[in-house]
């Protein structure tokens, strides 16, 4: 066992009266780092790291020592690095600060922010929380133990701070736009959300490589179980936000299907920088190679609201191309979708898709209301008449990147920290009914496709 301490380089201190102190656990996916991409106001430079000594750490310290040495608003974060073999066990003998942060592998992270509650300490952490179903019931034990002790669980949902995301919502909750959630059927489901990834991409500039173990489903979960959780969650905050729900009794599980994505050795050696397949993927790895169980679907209800979700990996994307997703609600009055079209630059915008012509002037002049009611916050929004469908035209300084999203999270969450009082209790029944949507979804994929 070898502990040590590093610390950036870093000016002045200048952090305010009582600072937020955090403490970084076990980072193992760049969204760890990302968390610190800006600095943040009311949370102290001096960040205390807890990990294993290995790859996933030094990429870590590599990501903030870049950003504190960029030419551009350099930051100045000081790590002091806790490396060891017991890295878990010291940081609950230590406890360093107030929140904790997780963002790495998801086996196990569940238990992890559990013993962070149990010792009375805030927890931001990235999803997914729970990769299985058999885990549902501990997420209900760490919710009432942070109840009980007051103190705050958050996770990672960055696409509720998406411009496209916000106006969709917006406008599904605008009567006069919407009308009222189509009821849909399996075949046609009322909101439809999908998501395409790739496993190749870059960072902050830079070729991100990803670990080996993520990889491993046991250890990185199936695509439903990992990304799926944003959309679980986005169809629930969209049409749910305020609304406590019960998975019991206000979710179905109609279907669900899985496939994998087939890597060569010559792929997975690009990606992860490892020549060869670890020996602990043996039993994914077949005669064309690695089998990635990273893409599912699941079909079920909400409310009696017919939902459809699909998760997708690709390897890489062509030039001028990226992580792409599209969302789909249905209303009685006509539908209101997010959407990334090649003809658009394959940048995400906002239709109203009136389902008859003789509401669309009507649907017009209602979104034309909504967005100038939401002047104040996002200045400049405009509807275009595009015939068949309204565009809404955004300017190009409300967009923000996926990246910026963390810190408006950060600043969210440390609100939260501060008053915890002022957490809604929606939260918690939402994060049980999305987790519930993506582990019972894998879990009947699986029972409908084994291999």
């Amino acid at each position: 066992m070898a502990f040590f301490a590093w610390a950036a380089p870093a000016g002045a201190d200048a952090a305010p009266d009582s600072p937020v102190r955090l403490i970084t656990l076990d980072p193992g996916h760049y969204h760890a780092a990302l968390i610190h991409k800006e600095e943040l106001p009311g949370v102290a430079r001096d960040v205390h790291v807890y990990a294993p000594l290995g790859p996933d750490l030094a990429a870590h310290i590599g990501r903030i020592a870049a950003y504190n040495g960029r030419e551009r608003n350099p930051t100045r974060w000081r790590l002091e690095i806790h490396a060891g073999d017991d890295y878990l066990e010291r940081f609950l003998a230590e406890r360093p600060g107030d929140v904790v942060v997780l963002s790495g592998r998801n086996r196990g992270k569940l238990a992890r922010i559990k013993a962070a509650v149990d010792a009375g300490l805030h927890v931001l952490a990235d999803k997914p929380w729970l990769i299985e179903a058999a885990d549902l019931p501990l997420l209900d034990a760490t919710l009432a133990a942070a109840a009980a002790r007051g103190v705050v669980v958050y996770d990672a949902m960055t696409q509720r701070f998406e411009l496209t995301c916000l106006l969709q919502k917006a406008l599904v909750n605008d009567p006069e736009v919407f009308g009222e959630c189509l009821r849909g059927t399996t075949a046609e489901p009322a909101v439809s959300l999908e998501s395409l990834h790739y496993l190749m991409k870059t960072v902050s500039g830079v070729p991100s490589r990803r670990p080996a173990w993520f990889f491993d489903t046991a250890e990185q979960g199936e695509g439903l179980a990992d990304v799926g959780t944003h959309l679980a969650d986005l169809v629930a905050w969209t049409l749910e936000e305020g609304r406590m729900l019960d998975p019991r009794t206000d979710i179905r599980i109609l279907g669900a299907e899985r496939r994998p994505t087939l890597l060569s050795a010559a792929d997975f050696e690009r990606v992860t920088g490892v020549r060869g397949f670890p020996e602990f993927l043996a039993g994914a790895v077949g005669r064309d190679g690695l089998e990635y169980f990273c893409n599912g679907r699941v079909d079920y209800t909400l409310r009696g609201v017919h939902v459809r979700l699909a998760v997708a990996w690709d390897f890489e994307p062509a030039p001028g191309q990226a992580d792409r997703s599209s969302a789909v609600f249905r209303g009685s009055r006509g539908r209101v979708e997010v959407r990334q079209d090649e003809g658009e630059g394959f940048v995400p915008q906002v239709y109203v898709v009136p389902n008859e012509a003789r509401l669309k002037a009507a649907i017009l002049a209602a979104v034309r209301r909504k967005l100038a009611s939401l002047a104040g916050e996002f200045p400049g929004l405009a509807a275009e008449d595009l015939g068949e469908r309204i565009r809404i035209a955004i300017p190009a300084a409300l967009r923000i990147a996926h990246e910026a999203h963390f810190a408006r999270l950060v600043e969210r969450f440390i609100g939260y920290v501060r008053r915890p009082d002022t957490l809604p209790p929606w939260e918690a029944a939402h994060m049980r009914a999305k987790y519930f949507v993506t582990t019972e979804g894998v879990a009947e994929a699986r029972r409908r496709s084994p291999r």
